[in-house]
């Protein structure tokens, strides 16, 4: 009599419907980081959906997304079922983050929109900036804020204050597309603004001229 083989049980996949928001929920809370990539494949399209109607920027919301999944998971153990769903909490909490960026943001829009809007950096010199100044804890103010960059933001903008560059020219020296140029100028100097600690002034002087 001929024996028929036996096939091991194949291994169960786990998929994304087979945990509730809640049970996701859980397993954040119990620091399983399967639980967090299962939310992110769910609602990381939503989410992004709702930051970008607050920012209006493919940049901003992108980098605002991942900062509200590590909230999420840094938060996890606050959330409670009776505040409502989980969807609803974590919602709620990308859209206040997304206004808080908005609001910083706005605060040196005027920064913002030159570079935004222009492609004309050409003007006085770095060093003019300086000149500028009446106090040196200012000038050592400015060059921590430059400090703290990346060192492509920091690049982009030695290029354009220094070199007196437009953002077509430093693509053109550099052999980066331009769009990644003017977002390296915006966040760099949008950072460096919030760095000036009560100098902010100093960036917007410099940019509008």
């Amino acid at each position: 009599m001929t024996q028929l083989l036996e096939w091991p049980t194949p291994p169960q996949i786990t998929t994304d419907t087979e945990f509730s928001d809640e049970d996701l929920m859980k397993k954040i809370q119990s620091h399983d980081h399967r639980g967090l990539e299962l939310l992110h494949t769910r609602y990381a399209a939503l989410l992004r959906t709702i930051s970008m109607k607050v920012l209006h920027n493919e940049a901003d919301t992108e980098d605002l997304l991942q900062n509200i999944f590590m909230e999420i998971w840094d938060r996890a153990a606050s959330y409670e079922p009776q505040m409502g769903k989980p969807l609803a909490w974590i919602a709620t909490l990308a859209r206040r983050r997304a206004i808080d960026r908005l609001r910083k943001r706005e605060t040196y829009s005027r920064v913002e929109d030159r570079y935004a809007d222009e492609c004309d950096l050409r003007g006085e010199s770095w060093t003019h900036v300086h000149e500028d100044i009446s106090h040196t804890e200012q000038t050592a103010c400015l060059n921590r804020a430059l400090a703290t960059l990346p060192e492509a933001q920091r690049s982009a903008i030695h290029l354009a204050f220094h070199q007196q560059m437009t953002q077509r020219e430093i693509a053109a020296h550099t052999g980066i597309p331009l769009g990644t140029i003017k977002t390296r100028l915006e966040l760099g100097l949008r950072k460096m603004a919030a760095c000036l600690c009560g100098h902010e002034d100093l960036l917007l002087e410099r940019a509008l001229r």
